[in-house]
């Protein structure tokens, strides 16, 4: 995959390693892998789900699969590649449809602070083996090193929504 920063040689200028960005050229693999999963989510099949949020800007539903997080008595959803639209979108509305198979539960989110969103990002990357490219922190490395890097990967905690 090539990224961003591949292409200007790296965050530091070429001088070293850079990590992937969140910014990545998705290119039909990525389509593809995206739409399979995106059937396997909807078949109920394995830990992934289907997060629908409400478009800031226009309204419209967006459905997106994620990898739930259970940790410490709550639902979490990790966003490994930053910022993205999906995130915006939650926080802005403050509500949010996750289904698995054909059971959709309603949360509102809340996004974690750096303290809260460590362990939660550790316990995501172990689980979550094909966005693990994306942390600085390895899986061995302690919660200290996933709290330091919070602040590139927004993690919201999902809390059932008043009927």
């Amino acid at each position: 995959m090539v990224t961003v920063e591949d292409q200007r040689g790296g965050r530091d200028g070429g001088r070293g390693a850079s990590r992937v960005s969140a910014r990545t050229f998705r290119g039909w693999r990525w389509r593809l892998g995206n739409a399979l999963v995106t059937v396997f989510a909807r078949a109920g099949v394995g830990p992934i789900a289907l997060l629908t949020t409400t478009g800031r800007k226009t309204g419209r539903l967006h459905t997106v699969p994620v990898v739930p997080i259970d940790h410490a008595g709550s639902r979490w959803l990790v966003a490994p590649y930053g910022p993205v639209g999906w995130v915006h979108n939650a926080l802005a509305g403050g509500d949010v449809v996750l289904s698995y198979g054909r059971q959709h539960i309603s949360y509102t989110v809340r996004e974690a602070t750096p303290t809260e969103a460590g362990p939660v990002l550790k316990q995501y990357a172990t689980v979550a083996t094909r966005t693990r490219h994306c942390f600085t922190a390895g899986i061995d490395d302690p919660v200290e090193a996933f709290v330091a890097e919070a602040s590139e990967h927004p993690v919201l905690e999902l809390r059932p929504a008043l009927a």
